[in-house]
């Protein structure tokens, strides 16, 4: 029987089937909201489960640390490290735990590392503290009950190969209470995965790649989506953008990762950085944007926006890391002619 997200076992590893890996990872963006909170991994060569696992939680960690404060309500303003924000935030991490699945010490630990104030908690606690904790911490962030890993398994593995990434990957939902669902190339010797078929009916506005999918580190192995109301933590343009317009009183109203639902029969899209008021659409592109259905993808989206009344402009990421005042003039010229009901269009930066 086909599932939706929402019917996906957690807390299992198996199988996704019945649509392509394509159009699974296309599905996530931005999350569904009947999804727990999905990260996609693509598993290094490893030689063992003990590796694989100890590599994965150290990603997992790094991605909670980006993460902050979303994960922690309240936190917004402490800043660190040193002064009163280290007393501050564990305090505060340790409220939270007694009134949540959180387990205090953990936070309070993590949310030091997240202030940038000591190292990793890898020495502190031991694996299966770790995973639980990070599934929560992931979980929460996205204000989710459960955490998934899309896992994709590579092409081309040894048997021993595929039996170190089911054995970890058995690890991790037992453990740590993950959804591990597995994608990408078939497996052929480890036979004792179950077969889960995702009701996820391809769309015409798909493009044919994966690559759209959490894409702010084309770079990583471990990719999350983004938080509505911050910048995308592993976008280094998005996070020098906000930076930039912070100090500027003309950005006030922007928000930042927001979705837009054109009519209940429209794929919802996501919009990096939205002013709704001027109905004003900011998109960053990374390379991943710069191909021939990755265009077309755009293109229909930006469309869809137009026609609900919105004007879309488009920035590269160098444009944003090395032209910072360009993009601050033309967003400001653009706002305020928006404002005055001067200005209508689109614009490709």
């Amino acid at each position: 029987m086909a599932r939706t997200w929402a019917q996906l076992p957690t807390g299992r590893v198996v199988r996704l089937g019945g649509v392509s890996t394509e159009t699974i990872t296309l599905a996530l963006e931005p999350l569904p909201d009947d999804a727990p909170a999905i990260v996609t991994y693509a598993p290094p060569p490893t030689t063992s489960v003990s590796n694989l696992v100890t590599t994965l939680l150290a990603e997992f960690e790094t991605a909670a640390v980006e993460l902050f404060p979303s994960w922690l309500p309240g936190a917004e303003g402490i800043t660190g490290p040193g002064g009163a924000s280290i007393p501050a935030v564990r305090a505060l991490a340790l409220r939270t735990a007694s009134a949540s699945r959180h387990f205090g010490p953990f936070l309070a630990d993590l949310a030091e590392q997240a202030l940038g104030s000591t190292a990793r908690t890898d020495g502190k606690f031991p694996h299966e503290i770790r995973a639980l904790g990070l599934a929560r911490v992931l979980a929460s962030s996205f204000h989710r009950d459960q955490a998934a890993i899309l896992m994709r398994v590579p092409q081309g593995l040894s048997p021993v190969g595929e039996d170190i990434l089911v054995a970890s990957s058995e690890w991790l939902a037992d453990r740590g209470g993950f959804g591990v669902w597995l994608t990408g190339a078939p497996l052929t010797s480890v036979d004792r995965v179950e077969t889960a078929v995702l009701d996820l009916p391809d769309s015409e506005n798909t493009p044919a790649t994966g690559d759209l999918a959490y894409p702010k580190d084309p770079s990583a192995v471990l990719r999350f989506p983004a938080v509505a109301g911050m910048p995308h933590p592993a976008s280094r343009a998005e996070k020098a953008l906000e930076a930039a317009l912070n100090s500027r009183p003309w950005a006030a109203g922007r928000a930042w990762n927001q979705t837009h639902l054109s009519s209940p029969l429209a794929p919802t899209v996501r919009i990096d950085l939205l002013w709704r008021t001027e109905r004003c659409a900011v998109e960053i592109d990374g390379p991943e944007h710069r191909g021939e259905d990755a265009y077309e993808a755009d293109h229909r989206r930006d469309v869809r926006l137009q026609l609900d009344g919105y004007a879309v402009l488009r920035f590269t990421n160098k444009q944003i890391m090395n032209e910072i005042d360009l993009v601050l003039h033309q967003l400001e010229r653009f706002l305020k002619s928006r404002r005055s009901g001067t200005f209508k269009g689109t614009h490709h930066g």
